[in-house]
């Protein structure tokens, strides 16, 4: 696929990098590394290091970790157990010494709307205890931090920007660290809800679907600001492009390359798909995205990997049996 789908995903800015220049080595400024864990579970690192390498992914200085989960409706315990391991190394090491004070986690999105619900389902299983500790701290176990959490909503809900919302609460709480989850947009519909990414560059609110809102980072609330989104929703003009390219790969593999139908896709293919599909969609069906109609548990699955990911590294040596206990 030549074309610049739509994308949240750093690791997918890289692949779209490799197709479109054809080459085989990284981008100057860009750093990746790739780790195989245990349970079918891959982790890749891509580190934008200056000016230039954001420039050549589209992408802001900084890290970016994606984890890919083979099966988001894994029932097995032990591989559960392992994503949220993961989630909440791979957070600590972004997190880093930025957490003396207090953590405040933003769940993103619209409850209303399942796949844009991440971000409020996350936050329902976070482990909150800035309250505890200020008005009881003799009661609670000393292993834990002062975390509070809020969903915001959305724009068209409250008519507030959620980007205000959260600064007026940055403002009063004054924390040293936010942490916001957010759903996202992705370029492949294998990535479709088993991926997570997260990143110490901030989010956009509604970047992936073409609503972009005021920016949550560290410029804009002045405190680091962690990313960590799940890739809910596809462009169907990505689908799209997607189908050609596999029509085109089964006539190749058939031997029927002669066919009139295969020299037209040929054609097709090596020009730019993507817009020439957005171009006769958009006038009469708007911007689609769509999502997988197992959404509704995959994403309750991920969430609530994600929110342990997160009170297992804010918590120092909280597990998920203290977790599943202070509930």
């Amino acid at each position: 696929m030549s074309f610049n789908a739509r994308t949240d995903l750093a690791i997918e800015a890289r692949e779209m990098y490799f197709e479109n220049s054809a080459i085989a080595t990284e981008a100057k400024g860009i750093e990746a590394e790739e780790d195989e864990c245990d349970f079918g579970i891959k982790v890749t690192r891509v580190r934008v290091v200056d000016e230039e390498g954001g420039k050549a992914l589209g992408k802001p200085v900084g890290t970016y970790i994606t984890m890919e989960l083979p099966n988001p409706n894994e029932t097995e315990q032990k591989a559960y157990e392992e994503a949220c391991r993961i989630c909440a190394v791979e957070l600590t090491k972004l997190v880093g010494q930025k957490v003396n004070g207090t953590a405040l986690v933003i769940g993103l999105g619209n409850r209303n709307i399942t796949a844009d619900a991440l971000g409020p389902k996350t936050v329902d299983s976070v482990l909150v205890t800035r309250h505890l500790l200020e008005y009881m701290p003799e009661e609670i176990d000393s292993r834990l931090r002062s975390v509070c959490a809020i969903s915001p909503g959305v724009l068209g809900v409250t008519g507030v920007e959620t980007g205000e919302i959260v600064k007026g609460i940055c403002d009063r709480v004054k924390p040293a660290l936010v942490i916001a989850v957010d759903a996202l947009c992705s370029r492949r519909m294998e990535r479709i809800n088993n991926t997570v990414q997260l990143t110490d560059t901030g989010v956009v609110p509604g970047a992936g679907i073409g609503n972009r809102r005021m920016a949550i980072d560290e410029s804009s609330l002045g405190v680091p600001v962690i990313a960590i989104g799940v890739p809910t929703v596809i462009d169907a003009a990505t689908i799209a492009g997607d189908t050609i390219d596999k029509i085109i790969e089964n006539l190749k593999e058939n031997a029927e390359e002669n066919l009139p139908l295969y020299k037209m896709l040929s054609v097709i293919a090596e020009e730019d798909k993507y817009g020439m599909i957005k171009q006769v969609l958009k006038p009469d069906y708007g911007d689609f995205v769509v999502t997988p109609k197992e959404v509704d548990s995959v994403v309750e699955n991920i969430a609530k990997v994600i929110a342990n990911g997160i009170n297992i590294a804010l918590h120092e040596g909280i597990t998920l049996e203290d977790i599943d206990r202070y509930r």
